[in-house]
């Protein structure tokens, strides 16, 4: 396994930036931000650290030139929008962005692009699975034709009322990965798998590297804390940042121990990012620095 972060946290940075930052601290690889460059609708979002849109041959041999230079891999392009929005113009927005970033994934030899798979927050489980079926099979198989794999990640992007009540990514519990899987059978879609948003759903983060090891394709270490008074007054149905935070790992209460000890059973020999999202070391470019070395630092007692 190589470990990684994910460029976003580094927002104010240019990707030459990001990735002295990676090689300084002992980092291996990073997952890097692809968003279109415009004002970001979220935090940790926003940020491009490739600009695909202008991607030329050009750009892409300094890109890798740079990276070979300073031993850096990029372990993915990432960009997670909504692709199932229930605003069609933005909806045909993020696809449009989203072929835009699988194609920057194939000039660059990386052929990975992590993503969310989306959802209309308005809707059921069961609307949003017929949406699955109307919206990816031409992601899919364009994915297919260029030869680069689609990770979707795990989290539910429900944390506040601007995402009430359904969230704004469907694929979040293992019960829903099989029903996608079936709908869009192909070895190039699969899973980037985070458990810190299993911690707060109360859904076990280790079996399931077990029932999907052939579908993780990317990993992310990302902590919870849940704040256990707090649940006791508002309960699992209230906004999640209400009862839990995202913290570095070791912070919260993923066992990093035994989720890496399961990547190993499984043989997984990929890419692993850390993703700071942690408010308590957002205060100045000094404390974004001390949370990758303090996450690296680590995680490395795991993943030499």
């Amino acid at each position: 396994m190589k470990l990684g972060f994910v460029s976003a946290i580094l927002e104010e940075a240019d990707f030459r930036e990001v990735i002295d930052t990676a090689s300084e601290l002992g980092y291996e690889c990073v997952e890097v931000a692809c968003w279109p460059k415009a004002k970001a609708e979220r935090r940790y979002a926003g940020v491009s650290h490739i600009d695909v849109g202008d991607l030329d041959d050009t750009a892409a041999k300094e890109i890798l030139d740079y990276c070979r230079e300073k031993k850096v891999e990029i372990s993915s392009l990432a960009f997670y929008p909504n692709t199932m929005d229930g605003n069609l113009e933005k909806r045909a927005a993020n696809i449009a962005h989203l072929y835009k970033v699988i194609n920057a994934s194939k000039k660059l030899g990386v052929n990975l692009v992590t993503t969310f798979i989306g959802r209309d927050q308005t809707k059921t489980v069961e609307a949003n699975l017929e949406l699955v079926k109307e919206i990816w099979p031409p992601i899919l198989r364009y994915a297919e034709e260029q030869k680069v794999r689609i990770a979707i990640e795990n989290c539910p992007m429900l944390f506040g009322e601007d995402q009430w009540p359904g969230g704004q990514n469907l694929m979040t519990t293992p019960v829903i990965w099989e029903k996608v899987f079936q709908i869009l059978d192909s070895d190039y879609i699969g899973i980037n798998y985070d458990p810190s948003h299993f911690v707060w759903q109360m859904i076990d983060y280790i079996q399931p590297l077990y029932q999907f090891r052939e579908k993780i394709f990317h990993v992310h270490y990302k902590d919870i804390k849940l704040y256990p008074e707090k649940l006791k007054q508002c309960g699992t149905m209230a906004y999640p940042l209400q009862y839990m935070s995202p913290k570095l790992p070791g912070l919260g209460d993923v066992d990093w121990g035994r989720y890496v000890s399961a990547l190993t059973d499984i043989g997984y020999e990929g890419y692993t990012c850390i993703e700071v999202e942690d408010k308590a070391f957002e205060g100045s470019k000094d404390r974004v620095y001390d949370s990758l070395e303090l996450s690296l630092r680590y995680m490395r007692q795991f993943v030499i």
